[in-house]
């Protein structure tokens, strides 16, 4: 699902999970970034946060938000492979169907934590969409567990604070499918100019790219 808000508009949310607050080294470079800058299109990928629409948007840009984990994990893009003897996701009618902007470019895009719970298959596809849709300059925070088993499912939604903290609610069920080393995220970023890790003391990776 596709949610686009201009300078203004409100969303609720699911659950009453208790927020947990993160400092994060990426998000404090990037708040800067936004408090320096004027009319800017943000995309945030995750669960729609009335707090990142509300935050944003008194801000005087934009937000586009899209949640793709949740569309991931639909059993509809799932179909019979070629020799009809397996299956396969789905990735380009994937792609067409939630990360189509209708022509707008983004200047920044929290990309959270969803590279860890997309199929492999349909991951390196939807960076390389979301690297085309941004303006040259633009900024992707990106974040990676480095240290989880494969089938933990402690999928979050993060909210934006006016400081160099996030606060993190639990949001769903969905299983880590995959962890990355830093040189995987590298591959990864390959059409980026340039990306800057973030070391952390928790279990969370930090990456800072720019288009």
């Amino acid at each position: 699902m596709l949610n686009l808000f201009g300078n203004h508009g409100n969303s609720g949310e699911r659950g009453l999970a208790e927020r947990v607050s993160r400092h994060s080294s990426g998000w404090g470079h990037l708040q800067k970034h936004l408090a320096a800058h004027d009319s800017l299109r943000v995309l945030d990928i995750g669960p729609t946060s009335a707090v990142n629409i509300n935050y944003v948007t008194s801000l005087g840009h934009s937000i586009y938000m899209a949640n793709l984990v949740d569309e991931a994990a639909k059993p509809e893009w799932t179909v019979p492979d070629e020799a009809g003897t397996g299956s396969r996701f789905d990735v380009d009618r994937f792609i067409a169907a939630n990360l189509d902007f209708a022509g707008r470019r983004f200047d920044v895009v929290t990309f959270w934590d969803t590279a860890d719970y997309l199929p492999a298959t349909l991951l390196a596809p939807v960076i390389d969409r979301i690297h085309e849709v941004m303006q040259p300059g633009g900024l992707l925070l990106g974040f990676f567990h480095v240290k989880a088993n494969i089938g933990e499912t402690r999928f979050s939604r993060y909210h934006l604070t006016p400081t160099d903290a996030v606060e993190i609610q639990r949001a769903a069920n969905h299983p880590i499918l995959q962890v990355y080393s830093n040189r995987q995220v590298e591959k990864l970023l390959h059409a980026f100019s340039g990306y800057r890790f973030f070391l952390a003391k928790d279990n969370l990776s930090e990456v800072l790219a720019t288009r």
